[in-house]
């Protein structure tokens, strides 16, 4: 439970300190006294973002501070525990809001982020003010509240685990369909592009080659000429090189009979000789390869045509053009896996569905026999509220899922919290139709429906400190008091702290606390202050008459604190 609650410059409080007991806690003050300021720092103590404007002007830093007391709380000491941090069950936490935009939060003296602080939150303090109206005018919501009635939230998280896996899967699987399919489009594009590659029977280098022939071809006539005149001019003629050189060899070698340092010259001019009557007959066979038939040089040109058209679609090389045919081959290679692997994953996808439907379904029945239960506890509770005639019902919407035969109905199948689509639907007097809260309920009756539910959830709820701003909004008089009852009750189960205007509620507490707001140093302060017996009384008053508090206030308030007196 809140033992103290501190608060330093904070919007319009300089310094507040609040003790708290272990039941049924009062507040009470004019309107704009900063009640809802108090509200506002607790709720930074449950987690919720800061903002500088909070600090109050003139103030570098502003600092709430909270002490918690929880003899046994495993849920707590683990999660602390998890953080390192010492706990012996008592918590102090404190959060300091910098001017210059830093916000540090510590836990029982260790620093702390807000995310640490959300987590503890859940077990620390449940405000229901007014967007807690809202809240349950929310059909969205009402899934919720059922599912904690019911003791649900564990089935609901193995239902969700399920139906986490069953979603992932089911999107590889439409991911590989897709895959499939466009493979299968492909398909026979891709065998007519392998075999228009295969049936080309390319080689490497092949279109070098060629276009070393289509030279020659083109230009076998000027080649042609070339090599005659050369074998003529080396061998054929009368006075060819090789004529010329023969008649100097003859005479040379008369030489080295007369000087024989000439035979060495001789040799060589042999070798020579020997040389370039090979270089003829090379020039002679040369000439014969010679191919000028216009057949062949169109055979060329069509043939690199289709290599040039080849290069065209899938390549600028013929080595590309052969990894882009490989290429093709592996994809429909990918096409045989994918197939096996769909036929893995749709094996899976049956054995998750059977665990699915199992699982929501069990969750739907145990949430049509939890809403029966609530259904009548909360008709229960709200005529103890003082609306003796109300109806409460859980409705359940027709799903547009086939729960015989385990299948979606026009595509639309199981969501993560389950099949169901729940409304709490009311009526609070006899002879009209149920309808939904949004349509019907009144501000007071939303206010006990919410105080209903909180009643119903006390016993279930984990969290220990029960915070009530405008419970008392739309009710008085005799209603007023038994909602001021119901929250004694309530505090048997939980520290209750409740924020009223209303004396019937009031009176019911056995801690009041009073916020006034006063002008110290030509400042506006917020105070709080806890009331003794006679305070309680002269306040109880003020509730009753005003400011004026006549005497006839003052003795209908000790009635109405008789019994807290006593």
């Amino acid at each position: 439970m809140l033992v103290q609650l501190n608060i330093s410059n904070f919007a319009i409080i300089k310094q507040l300190q609040m003790s708290l007991s272990s039941s049924l806690n009062i507040l009470s003050g004019e309107t704009g006294a900063g009640k809802s300021i108090i509200i506002n720092a607790m709720n930074l103590i449950l987690g919720t973002r800061a903002s500088t404007d909070l600090i109050r002007s003139g103030c570098a830093e502003a600092e709430i501070e909270a002490l918690f007391t929880f003899p046994e709380n495993r849920l707590l000491t683990n999660i602390l525990s998890e953080f390192g941090i010492t706990f012996d069950g008592d918590l102090l936490i404190k959060r300091c809001i910098s001017r210059e935009g830093r916000s540090r939060i510590f836990i029982n003296g260790s620093m702390a982020t807000l995310n640490m602080l959300s987590r503890l939150s859940t077990s620390l303090i449940s405000i229901s003010a007014q967007h807690e109206h809202q809240r349950l005018l929310k059909a969205d919501n009402h899934l919720n509240l059922l599912d904690d009635f019911g003791d649900l939230i564990d089935s609901r998280k193995k239902y969700k685990i399920i139906f986490n896996q069953f979603s992932k899967l089911k999107k590889k699987i439409h991911e590989l369909e897709k895959q499939i399919e466009s493979t299968i489009k492909r398909h026979d594009l891709i065998q007519f592009q392998i075999r228009e590659i295969d049936s080309a029977q390319l080689r490497a280098g092949e279109d070098n080659n060629l276009a070393n022939e289509k030279r020659k071809l083109e230009q076998s006539g000027e080649l042609l000429e070339i090599v005659s005149e050369g074998y003529l001019l080396l061998y054929e003629k009368r006075d060819s090189i090789l004529s010329i050189l023969s008649q100097f060899s003859k005479k040379l070698s008369k030489g080295t009979r007369i000087d024989s340092q000439l035979k060495n010259i001789m040799e060589e001019l042999n070798e020579i000789e020997a040389r370039l009557e090979d270089i003829s007959f090379v020039l002679r066979d040369y000439k014969r390869t010679i191919n000028s038939d216009p057949e062949s040089l169109e055979k060329v040109l069509d043939r690199l045509e289709l290599i040039n058209s080849l290069k065209r679609k899938f390549g600028t090389s013929i080595q590309d053009i052969i990894k882009y045919r490989n290429n093709l081959s592996s994809e429909l290679s990918d096409l045989n896996e994918i197939n096996e692997q769909m036929d893995q994953l749709t094996r899976k996808k049956k054995i998750l569905e059977q665990d699915l439907w199992e699982k929501g379904i069990s969750l739907s029945k145990q949430r049509i026999k939890s809403s029966e239960k609530l259904s009548r506890a909360v008709e229960k509770e709200l005529h103890q509220l003082n609306i003796p005639q109300a109806l409460f019902q859980v409705h359940f919407y027709k799903s547009e899922i086939d729960y015989r035969n385990c299948a979606e109905v026009e595509g639309k199948g199981p969501g993560p919290d389950g099949f169901d689509q729940i409304e709490f639907l009311i009526t609070t007097n006899p002879g009209e139709d149920l309808k939904p809260l949004i349509k019907i309920a009144s501000g007071g009756e939303l206010s006990r429906i919410i105080l209903a539910l909180k009643t119903i959830m006390a016993k279930k709820a984990s969290v220990e400190t029960l915070i009530f701003d405008e419970v008392d909004a739309g009710i008085s008089g005799a209603t007023a008091e038994i909602v001021g009852k119901k929250l004694l009750d309530l505090s048997k189960f939980h520290q209750i702290l409740c924020i009223t205007h209303l004396p019937q509620i009031a009176s019911q507490g056995l801690n009041h606390l009073v916020v006034r707001k006063d002008i110290i140093g030509k400042r506006t302060q917020t105070i709080i202050s806890k009331l003794c017996q006679e305070e309680r009384v002269s306040e109880i008053a003020r509730l009753l008459g005003g400011r004026k508090i006549t005497s006839s206030a003052k003795i209908h308030a000790k009635e109405m604190l008789r019994g807290s007196l006593e």
